[in-house]
């Protein structure tokens, strides 16, 4: 009899752009690596309406891939806003599991935040009425982000992640405070992102997230390379350490996490 090897911890890569220019052409091994390194499973996140066939085609095409649809906030000027009934419409697809990205930027693009809230209420409203949850991108626009998830939270509960959350205490307080999830970047695992694994530190388990935002902000030891879903490990081995707990079972917490906000992609069977 010869030993078994070790399963290697699985994890969920919550956050992709698996349709960007810097995956064609790879996406077979770039699946799997991922699977090689225990990433079974990952949201790609169409950004624009433009996008969306190609986002589609890749989920239904691989059955570890899902997708979440939006206009990110960076796009809402140069992009027709979408309807709430067109949004809706688009959650239909089996394998469509996420509102968004949609949300606030006003670092690059403060000059359309107006324009940004709208977008970003037609999205709520999405959430609000599918069940699915929202995923939100906050940039430089803490107060404006905390206030309308608040307020719109108490028009009618809606479910939420904070994508890549790398934003204040104070942002974050009011993202728990709702029952919403943070999403943990390559940017936790960064030598100077103390002050952010501070932050989610101190935020309940059960609420934790970890993603790749790929192909950007890839972790030590990839750093300044092209990020992809297989190094979304290494964020969650540096976040169990910033949780002080074992790798395994920090890879379990987020899987159960994952599952119990992204419930449609949880339920998802491949067809027979």
């Amino acid at each position: 009899m010869t030993d078994s090897q070790p399963q290697i911890p699985q994890i969920t890569d919550s956050h992709c752009h698996l349709d960007f220019p810097d995956f064609d052409g790879e996406l077979d091994d770039i699946l799997a690596r991922a699977a090689a390194a225990g990433v079974t499973r990952m949201v790609t996140i169409c950004t624009k309406m433009a996008n969306l066939p190609r986002v589609q085609a890749i989920a239904e095409a691989n059955a570890p891939v899902f997708f979440a649809a939006g206009i990110h906030p960076m796009s809402v000027a140069e992009s027709p806003l979408i309807g709430i009934d067109e949004l809706i419409e688009i959650t239909k697809h089996p394998k469509m599991v996420g509102i968004g990205e949609t949300g606030l930027d006003y670092h690059y693009t403060a000059e359309s935040a107006e324009v940004q809230k709208t977008s970003l209420h037609t999205h709520i409203d999405a959430a609000r009425q599918t069940g699915l949850p929202l995923i939100i991108h906050a940039r430089d626009a803490d107060e404006d982000m905390a206030r309308i998830l608040t307020e719109e939270h108490r028009k009618g509960a809606y479910s939420c992640v904070m994508h890549c959350f790398s934003s204040s205490p104070e942002l974050a307080k009011a993202a728990l405070d709702l029952g919403f999830y943070l999403s943990m970047s390559g940017i936790t695992a960064f030598p100077k992102s103390q002050g952010l694994r501070d932050i989610f530190a101190a935020a309940p388990l059960d609420r934790i997230l970890v993603e790749t935002d790929a192909p950007y902000l890839a972790p030590p030891p990839r750093r300044g390379k092209r990020n992809e879903p297989a190094y979304s490990a290494h964020t969650a081995r540096r976040a169990a350490e910033t949780f002080e707990m074992d790798y395994a079972d920090f890879a379990a917490q987020t899987q159960a996490n994952f599952e119990r906000l992204f419930a449609k992609a949880a339920a998802w069977k491949a067809p027979s």
